[in-house]
């Protein structure tokens, strides 16, 4: 499972171990145990990696083999970025809130080198800015 935390500035992308089903149900029932409000709805997520990033070309021949289509898809934006969105979850305390958590779930050779191209991304972008 892809769970992506969305702030006000920034996004993080992890790699979890748990299926979707059983993560929600666990949210869930953590928030009731707090008295806290719990929206959970289907949604897209989007997030943007450089297009010039070694390894899309490999997840894109994955995507085309793979039974993914359905949860990821790939867009050009520009020369420099390509688009990645997924299909799953938002889960938030309201549903007009801007900060909260997307999870979706794909076969585990996807999820793991989507991951990692997000890892690397993140990597350049943090020695570019240096």
């Amino acid at each position: 499972m892809l769970k992506l935390t969305y702030t006000e500035n920034s996004f993080y992308l992890e790699l979890l171990t748990q299926s979707v089903e059983e993560w929600i149900q666990a949210r869930v029932i953590l928030t009731l145990r707090i008295g806290q409000s719990l929206c959970v709805e289907p949604s897209t997520a989007s997030f943007l990696l450089p297009a010039d990033l070694p390894g899309l070309g490999k997840l894109q021949t994955e995507l085309k083999q793979d039974n993914n289509r359905e949860v990821i898809e790939l867009y050009a934006c520009d020369r420099e970025f390509l688009e990645v969105s997924l299909r799953g979850y938002w889960l938030s305390v309201s549903s007009q809130n801007m900060s909260g958590g997307f999870v979706t779930s794909m076969s585990d050779n996807t999820e793991c080198f989507l991951h990692k191209l997000w890892l690397e991304a993140r990597k350049n972008a943090s020695v570019a800015i240096e």
